[in-house]
């Protein structure tokens, strides 16, 4: 059982029934699967002739729905869930239980957004939405071209190109149960052989909103060139700069969840994030057939925290916390060639991929005042001792080389076959800035890691407008900077590797139907977990064996006046094997257990009304399914469904008008439900051991834009 794709008895039932469905779809409509993809392979790909469940959303899609956060554009992708955090943190959940492991590559034209080894959760607040043109979610193990991390999966964002005409766009929107107010701005033309788009969007929530302490900003300008140098070379340059500054209201006890979700305790916990990337590529047509890709990339991200979840230790009105900055700077370098091969009915994609960085970490204690009465967390001061967690000031070089190849050919006009792989070559040099000691870290040392992440996939066409595909693939993820260097004892850890195995079916029916399905189970072996023997002492090791199997289907239609949209998953993740012991000896054996925070099943639909050429009306339904909220599999939240509503209206002259109602039923809800509860280790007691991110209540949000030449 533990490598078979055995996945449930409902899930293959409902595969079979769609996979019958192709009969429907055999030569009897003259549509195509002709949508072209990137992210799968590095280069433009048929959709039909990729052997990977990828998913998309175009500039337009959600021009249409009018999302404000990350999670209303990629959500719709089945399999994907973006956790709201507020004021656009996050985690994520990519067939993986939500979480902020790093199990998924985040991308921009196919660079990762941050150097390997200092993966962040909160990384895609880091995106200028306003100018992409659309993102890609490539979902399963995809190491074989991005590396470590692309675990669960990759997302990447792809950039606006400039604009052939003159174009420009403003935009306002606010929503007053929020606190919400944010501007877009765009401007974009081509000058002979160089085009110019620069995208700026600013938002604020304020303080005084329905939640406590979660007021926020943020800042985001990208600008991005384009110059044709020849009828056979070109270039492109694109600067990204992000200033997000956001309060963290943090989580609710049971009670306060259930009867004042808008409450916080932490009354001064914050987040500041500072983030500048600059990529600059040349492409060109260097052999016959062949294309040719240099981009050089440079980032620089500045992130300072007062974390409410390191606030612990409370003993009366005495708590413990922490405060640091975690900064990151590196550059690099990536080339790829793409070889049309005519003669075999091939195509060669290789590549190598240099990326140096320097990680500098400081944090301090402090002493935290709690008023006993409310809870509430109420003033704080520097304590360079008195906690375990200790001070930390340290650098870590990291280094990571890598060379891939992806060779696909066609052995017969129906099938396609893609192999390929990368090697990755990992190096970090730690260097701690103060004297090694039981609260100061550890000696300086130079750790090594390598691996190689091989895939095999094929497509089999059954007809122009079905085909069906199955992969196979690895991928891994090395220790965090975080994971080792974190803690005065450096912990022994190794890559955790995951096998991803999958099969698809994509069709369009005679009645303009698109089916996207996938069956997958991506097992995981050395998974690295942070085990708490007691509050407040964690330690990060290499627990067992995880996996997790699904079923996942896509379904949309475009008709004249109507268009509706499917994303639906079933998933299980499961601990295969997970033993840990503490330091009495008692072990703690979770195999066998649903892992928590993981959905059994989410589902994100919509279905739109145009019921004039100008007018819009669109209905979107959100279904989280239930959860187990620990690893004993003795605490569950029963997940919820929500309603939001989206109309619009195009006026003359480029304006628009438009209105949302968000969690239309006003529902009590979260989508990040946990429990502290061990059986066995005392009583136990929902007020103090679960754990809620509240969602927020019924919203109204109004909107203005203006367009000049399109966008």
């Amino acid at each position: 059982m533990k490598n078979s794709l055995a996945l449930s008895p409902l899930s293959l039932a409902v595969f079979s029934l769609l996979a019958n469905l192709s009969a429907t779809a055999l030569a009897q409509t003259p549509t195509a699967l002709d949508t072209i993809v990137v992210s799968s392979s590095r280069s433009e790909t048929k959709l039909s002739e990729t052997p990977v469940s990828i998913g998309s959303v175009t500039r337009a899609e959600w021009d249409a729905d009018k999302p404000k956060t990350m999670g209303e554009i990629i959500n719709r992708i089945p399999g994907v869930f973006w956790n709201d955090l507020g004021n656009e943190q996050h985690s994520m959940g990519i067939r993986q239980p939500i979480s902020t492991q790093s199990v998924y590559q985040y991308l921009e034209d196919g660079i990762p957004i941050r150097p390997l080894g200092v993966f962040n959760h909160n990384a895609l607040n880091a995106i200028n939405t306003n100018g992409a043109s659309g993102v890609e979610v490539v979902k399963g193990a995809a190491s074989s071209l991005y590396g470590s991390n692309a675990v669960g999966g990759a997302v990447n964002f792809l950039t606006q190109r400039s604009s052939r005409t003159p174009t420009g766009y403003m935009g306002i929107r606010h929503d007053s149960t929020d606190g919400f107010t944010r501007i877009d701005s765009g401007a974009s033309n081509t000058w002979g052989d160089l085009g110019l788009r620069f995208s700026h969007y600013s938002s604020q929530r304020d303080s005084l909103n329905w939640q406590q302490h979660s007021g926020g900003t943020k800042d985001s300008f990208s600008l991005r060139g384009d110059y044709n140098l020849s009828a056979t070379s070109w270039m492109r340059a694109s600067l990204v700069h992000t200033n997000l500054d956001s309060d963290t209201p943090g989580s609710l006890f049971e009670n306060d969840f259930r009867t004042h979700p808008g409450k916080s305790i932490n009354t001064f916990t914050w987040r500041k994030d500072k983030t500048t990337r600059f990529n600059v590529a040349w492409e060109g047509e260097t052999t016959r057939g062949g294309l040719t890709t240099v981009t050089l990339f440079a980032r620089n991200n500045d992130h300072a925290q007062l974390p409410n979840y390191t606030i612990t230790g409370c003993q009366g009105a005495n708590c413990r916390g922490t405060i640091n900055n975690n900064h990151v700077q590196s550059l690099g370098l990536d080339i790829q060639h793409t070889q049309k091969l005519d003669s075999l009915r091939a195509r060669l994609v290789s590549g190598v991929y240099i990326d140096r960085g320097q990680n500098d970490f400081v944090s301090d204690n402090l002493a935290i005042v709690r008023d006993v009465p409310t809870g509430r967390y109420i003033g704080y001061s520097l304590n360079s001792v008195n906690n375990p967690n200790g001070v930390r000031n340290y650098g870590v070089g990291i280094a990571n080389d890598a060379a891939f190849a992806q060779l696909e050919f066609s052995p017969s006009e129906k099938v396609r076959v893609v192999a390929g792989g990368r090697y990755d070559s990992i190096r970090y040099d730690f260097k701690n800035n103060l004297t090694p000691g039981a609260n100061f870290g550890a000696p300086n040392e130079v750790r090594n890691f390598g691996q190689f992440s091989p895939k095999l996939g094929a497509t089999y066409a059954l007809s122009a407008s079905s085909s069906l595909y199955s992969n196979l693939s690895l991928g891994f993820t090395p220790p965090e900077v975080s994971q080792l260097y974190g803690r005065t004892a450096i912990p022994e850890l190794k890559p955790a590797t995951y096998d991803n195995i999958e099969l698809g079916w994509r069709a369009v029916l005679v009645s303009g139907v698109r089916i996207d399905s996938a069956l997958y189970q991506l097992s995981g072996k050395d998974t690295i977990v942070s085990y708490t023997p007691e509050v407040g002492n964690s330690f990060n090791k290499n627990a067992g064996d995880t996996r997790s199997r699904g079923f996942e289907l896509s379904l949309n239609q475009q008709l004249s006046s109507w268009d509706w949209r499917m994303g639906s998953t079933w998933a299980e993740h499961t601990y295969v094997d997970y033993r840990l012991s503490d330091a009495a000896g008692a072990i703690e054996d979770f195999s066998g257990k649903r892992m928590p925070q993981a959905p059994n099943h989410t589902l994100n639909a919509q279905v739109a009304w145009n019921f004039k050429p100008t007018s819009r009306l669109a209905l979107n339904l959100v279904k989280q399914g239930s959860s187990w909220m620990n690893n004993a599999n003795t605490v569950r939240y029963a997940g919820h469904t929500l309603l939001n509503l989206t109309m619009s209206h195009k006026l003359q002259d480029g304006w628009e008008v438009w209105g949302q109602v968000r969690n239309l039923t006003d529902k009590n809800y979260s989508d990040n439900a946990a429990s502290r509860f061990i059986p066995g280790r005392g009583a136990y007691n929902p007020n103090t051991q679960n754990t809620y991110a509240a969602g927020a209540p019924r919203s109204i949000m109004v909107g203005l834009n203006k367009s000049w030449g399109g966008r």
